[in-house]
């Protein structure tokens, strides 16, 4: 199934932007699970569509901090935002994306509104906000996780998929989940180009830190980034994408989850979404805001 031989995705935002304290308000925006966004980007271009998209229309080689944080702006920008800013964020994600199709190498024809492709990368986030909680929080609870896939399925409709593009609940995600990092998932070329970021990871653009001083510190953070990509993977798809993973990186890896977990256990929740609440605020009162179109984070109005 390729994108422009299917439907596309709704033209308009019809879902609500989540609630003030709800669910995916609490969780989706934790510092902790930024740890986990390197496979979460990992997993989105392993789709066919959307690695196409990313190789032939995105400038992730040459500007790899500034595509970070455009997409960190944006998530938080829908998260938390409010209503107007949501979806007005989310139309502004779908007009940029129309123009992106062609023929990927294989000879496939992709588009990137695909709703398959789109609905998958909406699904990376909503996975990645409950694993990440796992690996490096107490997990949420049965109850807490349904919450919080009510509250994403919202946040889909605003990206403009349709109820029937998103499973019902938990349970048949996890399932659709599972079917698509077995058969639709690949090794392509935007797969290699995350890879080498991480093993290689370039100076961010300012002027503040110097080459001596972001050589050491690179190499700290493409240690435990890589080693919590490759760790979170599901098995099959980290085989399939050539990533060996022994028993002394499980090791590692536990380590530095309990870790992580003893640094953040008595930081209050509010202040764990605080960085995401920061961006969204920026986004909607930066100087250049309309004061009229200035609401409270949150605001439904």
């Amino acid at each position: 199934m390729e994108g422009d031989r299917t439907a596309r995705t709704s033209e308009k935002s019809t879902g609500p932007a989540p609630r003030r304290g709800g669910a995916a308000w609490r969780y989706f925006g934790d510092s902790r699970n930024f740890l986990i966004a390197p496979q979460l980007l990992l997993l989105q271009v392993a789709h066919p569509v959307v690695g196409a998209g990313v190789e032939q229309h995105s400038d992730f080689r040459a500007e790899p901090w500034q595509r970070l944080w455009r997409t960190v702006s944006s998530l938080a920008t829908v998260i938390y935002g409010g209503q107007a800013a949501a979806t007005a964020e989310a139309d502004r994600i779908r007009e940029l994306h129309k123009p992106m199709k062609g023929t990927d190498d294989r000879g496939r024809r992709y588009h990137a509104l695909n709703p398959e492709a789109y609905h998958w990368v909406h699904a990376t986030l909503v996975r990645g906000g409950v694993d990440g909680h796992r690996v490096f929080g107490k997990g949420l609870s049965p109850q807490e996780t349904e919450a919080y896939y009510r509250d994403m399925r919202g946040v889909g409709r605003v990206w403009g998929l349709r109820d029937h593009h998103m499973p019902p609940d938990w349970a048949s995600f996890c399932a659709y989940y599972d079917e698509v990092v077995q058969n639709r998932l690949e090794l392509n070329r935007s797969v290699h180009d995350v890879l080498d970021e991480l093993r290689r990871p370039r100076k961010p653009p300012v002027p503040w830190i110097p080459g001596p001083l972001w050589r050491p510190f690179a190499a700290v953070a493409s240690h435990y980034a890589l080693l919590v990509t490759v760790g979170t993977l599901p098995p099959v798809l980290r085989e399939r994408l050539g990533l060996s993973w022994t028993e002394r990186q499980e090791r590692a890896l536990r380590r530095f989850a309990r870790l992580v977990r003893a640094l953040t256990v008595l930081l209050p929740p509010p202040l764990r979404i605080a960085g995401s609440l920061a961006i969204a605020y920026w986004n909607t009162h930066k100087p250049g805001t309309a004061p009229g179109a200035r609401r409270p984070l949150g605001a439904h109005v």
